[in-house]
């Protein structure tokens, strides 16, 4: 007897045929329609198979409401289509970028049965409770930020909740984890969202031109100020002001922050009168404050100003997978710079990405990925690729245990390539569909107990 498996009909109904066979072997089917279901509604559910009848939607009509809900959730889709479907570009592109396996009507329900067992033991595969970021205006959780680790989702939660407010924002953490893009997602998420996003690096403008940078100046203010200019603090009013790296803000214009902050006036270089300016404050720093403040370095007036509400962004050694998560996401977006196919990464690219402390965060692991696209000569992306062949653990295996490890290693590649038809699979590998049974069990990627005779029947652990 199989175990009770959940499954998602995303459509109205299913034959009463199909119902039968789908109950008979222990799916507990749910009927959800993806037009009427509130966005992100599979995301915090487990594991399970879905089926996904394009028969009842209709297309580009239904696109973006079938992506926001396909996207972020741990379903193995199977998709059925009626002839003819699949020559539309939307449908090749959802079923291409969201289902294991498609089936063409007429098709009988063992063939479906079939593809969702075969769906749910691939999905299986993945990390147990997963949260994978939506692929919809919500890209990767917030903004462009991508996370799946328990520090992540309470940061994507901070963001939702202080977006609501106008109080200003203090974003703590080092350097290369990602403070812009978590201020850009308060912005996107906050009243003033179409009004401008104005970001300044406080540690890269020379001292003695910050204060014109910030306030402005008229014309004549000093030597070679031909024309008045409005500084950042004006040009970013009824928007967002982002002070990045405000510890490296000097003395002299921490004054005339301060001041700003208290009458919400500026007063440009040069000029006698003051303009009014409402602008939202979001700053950020790798400066440990409360240093700052006993050495003198930074006033305490200024940084209780600043930091009404926290954020603390975590590094990217304490995110776990999520290493893994961004290093694919970043081969996606830059692979086209390879001139060639990638297929990913090596196993020992793996171990080495999670072995490396990463002290330069996330900024360091986009450069060396797209590094390592442009200089690698295989398919994969190895740890010499990425210059972290000194972090791969080595550890001493008997030649059984090796040849056993990579026949491991070939079949799960196989399965996934064929989105675990094992009629293909073992047409690839060169061995037979019984052959290819027998390995499933021997390396525990099947239940010994279960029937050699029906593909539905191999969950993969």
């Amino acid at each position: 007897m199989y175990p009770i498996r959940k499954l998602i009909y995303a459509a109205h109904t299913a034959s009463p045929t199909l119902r039968a066979r789908l109950e008979a072997c222990n799916w507990d089917v749910e009927y959800m329609q993806p037009t009427l279901a509130r966005k992100g509604a599979l995301q915090s559910r487990p594991a399970c198979a879905g089926v996904l009848d394009f028969s009842t939607f209709v297309l580009p009509q239904h696109l973006r409401t079938l992506e926001e809900f396909l996207s972020g959730s741990q379903v193995g889709w199977v998709a059925i289509v009626s002839i003819g479907q699949t020559d539309d570009p939307h449908v090749r592109r959802l079923i291409r970028d969201y289902c294991f396996d498609y089936v063409t009507l007429p098709v009988s329900d063992d063939r479906i049965v079939d593809a969702v067992g075969h769906a749910y033991g691939m999905v299986s595969l993945g990390e147990p409770n997963a949260t994978r970021a939506p692929a919809s205006s919500d890209a990767h959780g917030e903004g462009e930020i991508i996370g799946s680790c328990e520090a992540m989702l309470a940061l994507f939660r901070s963001i939702r909740k202080v977006a609501t407010t106008d109080a200003p924002v203090f974003v703590s953490g080092e350097s290369g984890t990602g403070k812009e893009l978590t201020a850009q997602a308060i912005h996107a998420r906050s009243p003033r969202r179409n009004q401008p996003f104005v970001p300044i690096n406080c540690g890269a403008i020379p001292p003695h031109l910050l204060q014109s940078e910030l306030f402005g100046y008229e014309r004549g203010a000093f030597t070679g100020a031909n024309q008045r200019k409005i500084g950042r603090v004006e040009s970013a009013n009824g928007g967002t002001l982002f002070l990045d790296e405000i510890g490296d803000l000097p003395l002299e214009s921490q004054a005339s922050l301060l001041r700003f902050l208290q009458e919400g006036q500026v007063e440009r270089l040069g000029g006698h009168t003051t303009t009014p300016v409402d602008v939202r404050i979001i700053s950020a720093t790798h400066v440990d404050m409360h240093s700052a403040m006993l050495e003198g370095r930074f006033r305490a007036d200024l940084y209780h100003r600043l930091c009404v509400l926290q954020l603390d962004e975590p590094p990217l050694r304490a995110r776990g997978k999520d290493i893994e998560l961004l290093a694919h996401h970043t081969l996606e977006r830059f692979k086209k710079d390879a001139g060639r196919s990638l297929r990913g990464f090596s196993p020992d690219a793996i171990a080495a990405l999670h072995n490396y402390s990463w002290p330069g965060n996330v900024r360091e692991l986009i450069n060396r990925v797209r590094r390592a696209i442009v200089m690698s000569e295989g398919r994969a992306i190895s740890a010499r690729d990425l210059d972290l062949a000194g972090y791969v653990e080595i550890e001493p295996v008997s030649l059984a245990q090796a040849r056993g490890a990579a026949e491991r290693h070939a079949i799960e590649l196989a399965l996934l390539r064929h989105r675990g038809r094992l009629g293909d699979t073992a047409q690839e590998l060169g061995i037979s569909r019984v052959t290819l049974y027998r390995l499933l069990t021997t390396h525990g990627l099947r239940a010994p107990a279960e029937s050699e005779d029906s593909a539905a029947a191999v969950a993969l652990v």
